[in-house]
C-alpha cells in the first residue's frame, strides 16, 4: 500500500512507438490569456491525434492566479492582475525570472493515475535542482517542492517551486514553475498556494547563491524530463 508520494515511482514513460514529445521554448514574456487559449488549443488536438504532446516553457508578465481550491484572503493586494487558471491549487505568481513549465501529455499513452503524475512532476524539479547542489524536499501537507533553510531558524522552509496541474479527457494542462530569479517581493501580494505559516517563505536560486541563467536551467530540465517522461524534440 503507497503512504506517501515519496513511495511512488518517479516515472511516467510512455507506451512504445510513442513520438518524442514536443519541448518548446517562448521568447519574450507571455500573456496569460493567450497562454491559456494556446494551452487549451494544444490539449484538443493532442486529445484528437491532431499534435504531438508538448512541454511549453515560458515566463510571464508580473500577475497572479487562482486556482479551483483558492479561498477567501489569499490576495492581499492588487498589485498585479488576476487571472482564474481553472487549475488545481490555490493563488500563486508567474513574473519575469520564473520558468513555467505548461506540460500537456496524453495520460492515455502512459498511466492514467494523477497521483503518480504529480509525484512524477515532484521529482522532476527535485532532479533539477539536484543538478545544481540544491536538496528540494516533498511534503504530504505542502504541494510543491520545499528548500530547509536553517539559516532563517529552526524548521524555517522556503518553497522553490509549485505545482498546478488539470486534466482534461485525460491530457494534462498547466504543470510547474521553477523560481530561477523572480522578484521574492511579488509574492508578498498573496497567501503562496494559501501557506500563512511565517516558517515557510519563498526563495530562488539566484536567492540561495546560485547566479545560473535561465538557459541553464532549461537544459537541465529537458534533461531531467526525459529520464521521467521520454524522449523529446525541439519544436
Amino acid at each position: 500500500m503507497v503512504n506517501s508520494r515519496d513511495d511512488l515511482a518517479g516515472s511516467m514513460l510512455p507506451s512504445d512507438g510513442s513520438a518524442p514529445v514536443e519541448w518548446a521554448i517562448a521568447e519574450g514574456l507571455i500573456g496569460y490569456q493567450a497562454a491559456l487559449a494556446a494551452m487549451e488549443a494544444r490539449v484538443a488536438a493532442i486529445h484528437e491525434g491532431g499534435a504531438r504532446e508538448q512541454v511549453w516553457l515560458i515566463e510571464h508578465p508580473p500577475l497572479y492566479t487562482s486556482g479551483t481550491s483558492t479561498g477567501a484572503g489569499g490576495l492581499r493586494d492588487d498589485r498585479f492582475p488576476v487571472f482564474e487558471a481553472g487549475r488545481g491549487g490555490q493563488m500563486t505568481y508567474h513574473g519575469p525570472g520564473q520558468r513555467v513549465a505548461y506540460v500537456m501529455l496524453d495520460l492515455n499513452r502512459r498511466r492514467r493515475d494523477l497521483r503518480l503524475f504529480v509525484a512524477a512532476l515532484e521529482d522532476w524539479i527535485i532532479g533539477t535542482l539536484a543538478a545544481f547542489n540544491v536538496r528540494g524536499e516533498r511534503r504530504e501537507d505542502r504541494v510543491g517542492v520545499w528548500v530547509k533553510r536553517p539559516d532563517k531558524g529552526v524548521g524555517h522552509e522556503d518553497k522553490i517551486a509549485a505545482i498546478g496541474i488539470r486534466v482534461k479527457r485525460w491530457v494534462t494542462l498547466h504543470g510547474i514553475s521553477l523560481n530561477v530569479e523572480p522578484d521574492i517581493s511579488h509574492f508578498d501580494g498573496i497567501v503562496p498556494c494559501g501557506i500563512a505559516d511565517p516558517r515557510y517563505g519563498i526563495t530562488s536560486l539566484v536567492d540561495l547563491g546560485l547566479p545560473v541563467t535561465m538557459e541553464e536551467v532549461d537544459s537541465v530540465l529537458r534533461a531531467e524530463f526525459e529520464q521521467r517522461f521520454g524522449a523529446t524534440a525541439a519544436a
